[in-house]
């Protein structure tokens, strides 16, 4: 039982509130990647891939706010904690310790190609079942985008 309820049907409930939970665990573990790789960064490049780190992390929280609250708007309790997290995050792992600017970027480019490949399979999945998670997703997917280009921009030759 639910306190919450929401305007769908269960079934469509159980859906949305999948796809929203696991999009909470990437979010929220892309922003761990980014703030690890922005605390261990080192290099030429250091004070601009620094701060775009941060943008990283802010617009991941951010993200992950709305996320969870749009889960909670459907009656659906959203998990954020750190160990449902780890159990449940496939955002490509960050290798521990002191990272060169030219890694740090390659690994993120690496992890919003795989955080952005589920949030669109979730799009698709979201289009019979509730229109506003499916665009809730898409606005998330075009940041992610936007983000992953701009990191892309930074791989230097």
């Amino acid at each position: 039982m639910t306190v919450i309820t929401g305007p769908l049907p269960e079934k469509d409930r159980e859906v949305a509130g999948s796809a929203l939970q696991a999009t909470l665990v990437d979010l929220l573990d892309l922003s761990l990647v980014a703030k690890q790789a922005h605390w261990n960064l080192y290099g030429p490049r250091f004070r601009s891939v620094h701060l775009q780190l941060d943008e990283v992390v802010t617009a991941a929280r951010t993200f992950a706010d709305t996320v969870a609250e749009r889960a909670a708007a459907l009656g659906v309790s959203p998990d954020g904690r750190a160990a449902t997290i780890a159990d449940t995050s496939n955002v490509p792992a960050f290798p521990p310790g002191w990272t060169k600017d030219a890694d740090v970027v390659d690994a993120l480019v690496r992890t919003f190609s795989a955080v952005i490949e589920r949030v669109r399979g979730r799009v698709d999945e979201l289009g019979p079942v509730d229109a506003v998670t499916q665009d809730l997703l898409i606005g998330l997917t075009a940041e992610l985008e936007k983000q992953s280009w701009m990191f892309q921009a930074e791989n230097r030759d």
